[in-house]
C-alpha cells in the first residue's frame, strides 16, 4: 500500500534541507499530484536555501578582501531618526568565513527573524560591543556627533581590539583604527549586517521597556519614530523625558 501523503508531506516539511534529497528520490516516482505538490515545494526550499548561501558568499565579499586583517569589525548604528530613545551602536567581530544565514540590513529582516539571528550571532560572534547615546546628549551635541560617540563607546566595549572596522557609510572622527566606509553597507558587508541587527534588536528591546513607563505614546511599536499615533500623543500629552526635545519642536512646544 502506497505512502499516505499527509504522511509524505509532513515529512519532507519537516525534513532539514540536507536530508531533502534523499527523500526527493524515494519519492520523486509517485505520480499522485499530492505527492508531486510537495515535492516541488521542497524543491523550492532547496533553490532557496542556495541561493541564500550564494549571497551570504556575496556580502562576505569585503571580508575576503581585507582577509589579511586579523579581527574585522562591522560597525553601524539604529535610531537616528526617532522623535524619543537612544541612538545605538553596535560593533561586531565575527568569525573567519562566518557561515551564519540570513544576515542583512536589519530593515530588511522580520522582528522573529532578527530576534533569531540576534541569538546566533551573540553566540558565534568573537566579539561584541554596544554603544548609546542618550536624548539629552543627542539634543546637546546634535545626532551626528551623539551617532560617532555611541559608535566609539561601541569599539571600546569590544573584548577584541579590532584592526579594520567596516562602516555602514560613514568614517567616525578620533579613531586610530582603519576604516572602510561602504555606501549600504549593512546589506554588502556581512559584519556590519551583524552590527545592525545587534543594534536594532537592542534599541527595540529597550523602546518595549519605555512604553512600560510610558505607555500612552506606544514606543512598542513605534519605537519612537514619528507615526501619526505617537505625534497625536505629544500634542495631546507633551513630551516625556525620553523625547529629544530638539527633534519635536514642529508638533509641541519644548525648551531646548
Amino acid at each position: 500500500m502506497a505512502e499516505n501523503i499527509g504522511a509524505i508531506k509532513e515529512k519532507l516539511q519537516a525534513a532539514a534541507i540536507s536530508e531533502l534529497p534523499v527523500l526527493l528520490s524515494e519519492y520523486e516516482k509517485d505520480v499522485r499530484a499530492g505527492v508531486q505538490a510537495e515535492i516541488a515545494r521542497a524543491k523550492k526550499r532547496i533553490a532557496a536555501y542556495e541561493k541564500e548561501i550564494k549571497r551570504t558568499q556575496d556580502i562576505q565579499r569585503y571580508e575576503r578582501e581585507y582577509s589579511a586583517y586579523a579581527h574585522i569589525c562591522g560597525i553601524d548604528e539604529v535610531g537616528r531618526g526617532p522623535l524619543a530613545g537612544p541612538v545605538v551602536a553596535g560593533a561586531v567581530i565575527l568569525p573567519k568565513d562566518c557561515d551564519i544565514l540570513y544576515i542583512n540590513d536589519s530593515k530588511k529582516l522580520s522582528e522573529k527573524k532578527r530576534e533569531e539571528l540576534y541569538g546566533i550571532i551573540m553566540e558565534k560572534a568573537v566579539a561584541v560591543g554596544l554603544g548609546y547615546s542618550t536624548p539629552a546628549r543627542i539634543d546637546e551635541i546634535n545626532i551626528l556627533q551623539a551617532t560617532y560617540e555611541a559608535m566609539r563607546e561601541a569599539i571600546g566595549k569590544l573584548s577584541v581590539m579590532p584592526d579594520l572596522l567596516l562602516n555602514d557609510a560613514v568614517t567616525i572622527p578620533e579613531v586610530d583604527i582603519r576604516q572602510v566606509p561602504i555606501i549600504k553597507g549593512d546589506a554588502k558587508s556581512i559584519s556590519i549586517g551583524a552590527a545592525s541587527i545587534v543594534a536594532k534588536v537592542t534599541r527595540d528591546r529597550l523602546m518595549v521597556q519605555y512604553d512600560e513607563v510610558y505607555p500612552m505614546y506606544g514606543f512598542s511599536s513605534n519605537k519612537g519614530y514619528g507615526a501619526r499615533a505617537h505625534i497625536d500623543a505629544l500634542e495631546r500629552y507633551g513630551p516625556c523625558p525620553i523625547h529629544r526635545k530638539s527633534f519635536i519642536t514642529h508638533f509641541c512646544e519644548v525648551q531646548v
